[in-house]
């Protein structure tokens, strides 16, 4: 297997030259993966900043909704819940899965408790759905379905969803910075996205978006060690120059500015507050079980695409692209789910962004150790770890989905269209549904429909069949009225 670009990026730090670190450097393996410590650090940090947006924007997403009583939930609370749910997760997956993914509350899925579940059902109902599905998740991974589920796609289309991956984060870090934005439905085009806010690069964020991009391709291609951590830091810097002299009011979700209060005081009064059953009494057990199979589902797939995206990009598996010990990494996710509930910040699931991490050298759950430290940190000072704007640390994402693209396409069987075509819908549909889900979900049936199509079924793994008619179902639910 040819060796990913993004693996040669940090080339000055040869792992033959990487110093034994004791008891520390033993149990995480990290100069056995040919890593250096300063390479864990470096990555922990460049995955905290590439995903500390969660902190603000999981709390506006949950907190702008209410329940079927017109219940809200309390912003404060909801940032405790979600930076410290953050800061457990990923350490316990560093710890014991021994790999550089972290973990926070999952985006598209806080959308559906806030907007599926939480109207017909109180908080702690919802909440408890989310409890039952990481339950679920954690009982598929002890059965061995999950890895089975995992083990059977083709080789093609784990690379597939490697590069749809790449193209989704690509995508994540054009629009979260301001470079391209979606038209308003007033404008009744077709085209759903523009250059910039009005079809130009305007404004001072875009700017440092830009110069945030050429700075880390340019030290990539140099290849600086730290590339990606230099450039965040250097344009959170350019942004709070840029913001104190040009005041800058539209910068997105966090404004680069230094907080006259710096230290914040947890409440934990989230935490705790689920009902596990009461959601079946409002809904009924029908609707109940299909609002829990929607998240279970959510949460099974994005965070195996990311699992397999992520591990490989780190180098973590074999020649087949399986990852060795990847049961204890499942289960961990499975348990997050069910942690993310229990404290009523949404499903936790792993974090695609931590490819910023891989990119900057982390090869191993230490990187975790630090990114889970800083969401630990950031409990006591939340307005200093949102200062990064978006336009700082996106470029990461930029750089990254480049370095995933450049480092499998050519490993894709292009000449069997059996695999080559659900290859292509899988990481076309990433980036155009904003969805890993969807991208895995349509790939999968694609693939088993062109084997089908040319009398291959008996190549066609078991495992397949049933994902594949699990998502038809899925997308046949609304049209069967189950919605």
């Amino acid at each position: 297997m040819s060796t990913p670009a993004s693996t040669q990026a940090p080339a000055p730090e040869q792992p033959g030259a990487t110093p034994a670190y004791g008891a520390l450097d033993r149990y995480f393996k990290i100069s056995e993966r040919g890593s250096t410590l300063a390479r864990e650090v470096r990555g922990g940090f460049a995955t905290f900043f590439a995903m500390a947006y969660i902190i603000v924007l999981n709390p506006i997403i949950l907190g702008s909704a209410k329940d079927m009583y017109g219940h809200q939930l309390d912003h404060g609370q909801l940032v405790t819940a979600t930076v410290i749910t953050a800061a457990f997760t990923t350490l316990l997956m560093g710890v014991i899965g021994n790999v550089p993914i972290a973990l926070a509350a999952g985006l598209g899925v806080n959308s559906v408790v806030a907007l599926q579940l939480a109207p017909r059902m109180s908080w702690p109902d919802a909440m408890g759905m989310v409890v039952l599905a990481g339950i679920v998740v954690m009982l598929l991974v002890a059965s061995g379905l999950r890895e089975r589920v995992m083990n059977a796609v083709p080789y093609s289309l784990r690379k597939a969803i490697s590069i749809g991956i790449g193209l989704f984060i690509m995508l994540i870090g054009l629009v979260d910075s301001g470079f391209v934005t979606r038209i308003p439905d007033v404008a009744q085009t077709t085209v759903p996205l523009q250059l910039g806010a009005d079809g130009h690069l305007n404004g001072w964020p875009v700017l440092v978006f830009v110069l945030g991009v050429l700075l880390t391709l340019a030290l990539i291609v140099r290849k600086v060690s730290g590339a990606i951590l230099i450039s965040i830091v250097a344009m959170t810097v350019l942004a709070l120059v840029i913001n104190a002299v040009a005041h800058v009011t539209t910068w997105g979700l966090t404004v680069p500015k230094w907080p006259g209060n710096p230290a914040a005081t947890p409440d934990f009064g989230l935490l705790g507050k689920v009902s596990l059953f009461g959601g079946f009494g409002k809904v009924g057990v029908l609707t109940g079980v299909l609002f829990v199979f929607t998240v279970l589902l959510s949460c099974f797939f994005d965070a195996m695409g990311t699992i397999m995206g992520v591990s490989d990009e780190a180098k973590l598996t074999d020649a087949q692209g399986y990852m060795p010990g990847i049961n204890k990494v499942l289960f961990i996710d499975g348990v997050a789910v069910a942690v993310g509930g229990a404290s009523s910040s949404s499903a936790t699931t792993c974090f695609v962004e931590s490819t910023a991490g891989v990119g900057e050298g982390a090869r191993t759950g230490f990187a975790n150790v630090v990114t889970g430290g800083l969401f630990a940190v950031a409990l006591f000072l939340t307005p200093v770890a949102t200062m990064v704007p978006s336009q700082a640390a996106t470029p990461a994402l930029f750089a990254v989905g480049f370095l995933i693209l450049a480092g499998s396409i050519k490993e894709i069987d292009w000449a069997d269209h059996t695999l080559a075509i659900p290859a292509f819908v899988t990481m076309v549909m990433m980036p155009f549904t904003y969805s890993i889900t969807n991208g895995i979900g349509m790939g999968f049936i694609t693939f088993v429909l062109m084997r089908l199509a040319v009398g291959r079924a008996r190549e066609i793994p078991a495992a397949m069949y049933v994902v594949s008619a699990v998502f038809a179902f899925y997308y046949l639910m609304p049209a069967l009225g189950l919605t």
